[in-house]
């Protein structure tokens, strides 16, 4: 037997061995090893039944070799008779060199040949680390030069040929672009981004993950190999790789990492190229659990209590990312029994909950929100959520159901929690009955929470007191480490404004009063505000005063003027 056949069958024993495959899988692997005469472990990621991590730790038993992971430390560039290029074709990152030694870390162990080039090439002995094929391209990337013109070549594709679409669809279904799209999502994967930004501008690509929030640039691909990428994407989300003068939707549901992920993809054609963004969907790092979205203690408590009412409206607000379907998924998850009926309208149907009837909005067929409501109310349901309101239909059809005997959970785009109602108004709903239906408006924000490379430092304690902050405080700002990506953040915590609806506030809205004097209403009530709220995440040092101004102000004594209606 080869040692290549070795290396593959005694690959497959260890993780069998150690429960990362199933007997099915062997078999599955050894059929497409038979068929496409590729490794096993390159058909193992690929298919995202392992992740790379438990391929290192596999080789690493398998050859009885020390395994190598990313730290903090940086390293530095320890040979240079090794070209850049070189190191990336064949995955190799050389750590440090000493006393006639050189320690390497790469992910294949088996290629011989391999280290005899690179122990002649050297004139030293080589020690082998197995490592992670994305830890070390990342560390070749930080530690050397940019790529050269040999090095780009790699990827170089014909521009005469953009316009030929079989050729471009081989293109697309070429090692390389395959591997730098599973590249970018492992990557994303990796940093816990929640959106991938492929963009095209006049002199060159960009690539850039929305991470807690924020979006940072990466490394893009390189201009000749943007277009092969961009069709790699529509191939996977079965979209028309023809059709460059319209927007499209489509949806990549695959393994990676041993982790099954769903990802919403947008192209938009743009100026100088078309545009694609990727929305993941992870489910395996989404925790539908009320107490660990960072309310406080006595909005927690709240919440908890208006879910369990048997019937009326609760809506949460705030823009586009900040939390509120996960919100609600986690306010359904907290009731769900065998003596509810819980029936959902959304568009999409994001994450599927056990023991809840979810319905996916599909416009294109009639079944719109409003449709969909109006059918739901002969099923008998108990509490009902509907993904947004957006329209006169959808609000009304809620309202209508809210008062009679369900209890209807929606979202709301506003700022914050006293414009609910206005914003409701606006679409045309009577004042008492809007009055009457809602019982609480939940305003929330996703804040960034500072990583533990924070700093102290000091503000005077008259702009202490001015802000609201205790004079007594100790406030932190971000530093910037490898763990944190140098940004100083690293997760988000939830801040929030809970208005519960009293008899006060349901006078001021039948007589169309301000928002802002609603909002002060419900301060007397004991309502924190987002800012408030904020201010109490900044003293305990869990974020920092810039990012809470990047993310709300001060509305507290001043608000917009208008009236209701």
């Amino acid at each position: 037997m080869s040692k290549l056949k070795e290396k593959n069958s005694g690959l497959l024993e260890v993780l069998l061995d150690v429960g990362k495959i199933t007997k099915d899988d062997v078999e599955k692997i050894t059929q497409l090893q038979e068929k496409t005469h590729e490794k096993s472990d390159r058909i193992l990621l690929n298919l995202g039944i392992i992740s790379e991590e438990d391929l290192r730790d596999a080789l690493g038993h398998l050859f009885n070799l020390k395994t190598w992971q990313r730290k903090k430390e940086e390293i530095l560039p320890v040979i240079d008779c090794l070209p850049q290029s070189f190191l990336h074709s064949n995955r190799i990152l050389p750590i440090r060199q000493y006393d006639g030694y050189l320690d390497i870390a790469l992910t294949d162990p088996s290629d011989e040949s391999l280290l005899e080039v690179i122990e002649s090439t050297t004139n030293k002995w080589v020690n082998i680390f197995i490592g992670c094929e994305k830890d070390i391209i990342a560390s070749i990337n930080d530690t050397y030069d940019d790529a050269t013109e040999e090095d780009k070549s790699a990827y170089s594709i014909d521009l005469d040929v953009v316009d030929d679409i079989e050729k471009l669809k081989d293109l697309a279904l070429e090692a390389p672009v395959v591997r730098l799209v599973n590249n970018a999502l492992n990557k994303a994967l990796e940093v816990g981004a929640s959106d991938i930004h492929i963009e095209m501008f006049e002199n060159k690509p960009k690539l850039r993950y929305r991470i807690d929030g924020v979006l940072v640039d990466y490394p893009p691909p390189a201009r000749d190999v943007y277009f092969a990428t961009i069709n790699r994407i529509k191939i996977m989300s079965n979209l028309n790789i023809a059709e460059k003068r319209l927007p499209q939707d489509g949806r990549i549901r695959l393994k990676v990492g041993g982790k099954e992920i769903d990802i919403r993809v947008s192209v938009i054609p743009m100026l100088y190229g078309e545009c694609v963004v990727l929305r993941i969907l992870d489910k395996s790092n989404v925790i539908l659990d009320l107490s660990t979205f960072g309310f406080s203690e006595d909005v927690l408590k709240n919440i908890k209590k208006l879910i369990r009412k048997s019937e009326g409206m609760v809506l949460s607000t705030g823009p586009t990312g900040s939390g509120k379907t996960t919100t609600l998924y986690a306010a359904l998850k907290e009731i769900i029994s065998p003596s509810l009926k819980i029936i959902t309208v959304e568009d999409p149907v994001e994450y599927s909950l056990e023991g809840v009837n979810q319905i996916q909005v599909n416009n294109k067929i009639g079944l719109s929100f409003a449709a969909g409501l109006r059918s739901i109310l002969r099923h008998d349901p108990d509490v009902i959520l509907v993904g947004e309101i957006r329209d006169k239909d959808t609000a009304s059809i809620s309202i209508q159901s809210s008062l009679t005997g369900h209890l209807v959970l929606s979202t709301l785009h506003t700022n914050d929690a006293a414009s609910a109602f206005n914003r409701l108004l606006d679409m045309g709903m009577e004042d008492y009955l809007v009055s009457t239906c809602i019982i609480a408006v939940l305003a929330q924000r996703l804040i960034r929470k500072l990583c533990e490379c924070k700093e102290e430092y000091r503000l005077d304690k008259d702009t202490m007191a001015k802000i609201g902050i205790g004079t007594d405080k100790t406030l932190y700002h971000p530093k910037g480490c490898i763990e944190c990506n140098n940004t100083g953040y690293r997760g988000r915590v939830a801040i929030s404004e809970l208005l519960i609806v009293n008899d006060n506030i349901r006078k001021m809205i039948v007589s169309r009063e301000r928002s802002n004097v609603i909002q002060q209403e419900a301060m007397r009530s004991g309502m924190r505000t987002l800012w408030m709220d904020g201010l109490k995440r900044v003293e305990d040092g869990i974020t920092s005063l810039s990012e809470l101004e990047r993310v709300t102000d001060d509305t507290s004594s001043t608000k917009d003027e208008t009236t209701l209606g």
